[in-house]
């Protein structure tokens, strides 16, 4: 039979191992977004996600023959966009925007936000100030 000290110990243990689990297995690598490359989106809003670890913004974009691709927008956390000046209210489902973001490496259509525009023009950057008009961006196919 094991000792109570023992016992307390393995406890401890698997406390400590279960509790640091969840933290460490929820965050992501940035290097599935193409940092050097910009896409810009227009589409309406479909979903927006305050939650930790990262806020996400569900957008439909019209194709060039009618079909709409469904992009998926991720940013910053909640507490981030609060500092700089985000509200939870800012983005509601129906609202026109346009998007500048980094895109998935792999082609699918999603990115990481780098500008956004809300329908009454008003500009937020991903954590910081509304960046300025990036060098190069391509429209999403």
């Amino acid at each position: 039979m094991r000792s109570p000290s023992m016992s307390s110990r393995l406890m401890v243990v698997f406390a400590a191992l279960v509790l640091s689990s969840g933290p460490l297995g929820a965050h992501h690598s940035f290097a599935m977004f193409d940092s050097a490359n910009k896409t810009t989106i227009s589409g309406t809003v479909t979903k927006f996600e305050w939650t930790n670890p990262h806020v996400f913004i569900e957008v439909d974009v019209p194709g060039t023959k009618g079909d709409v691709k469904h992009w998926s927008v991720e940013l910053g956390s909640p507490s981030i966009l609060l500092r700089s000046g985000w509200k939870f209210t800012d983005v509601k489902p129906g609202d026109k925007i346009t998007a500048i973001l980094n895109p998935l490496r792999d082609g699918r259509p999603g990115g990481m936000l780098y500008r956004l525009t809300l329908p009454d023009g008003t500009m937020r950057g991903n954590g910081t100030a509304p960046p300025a008009d990036p060098p190069a961006t391509r429209s999403a196919p």
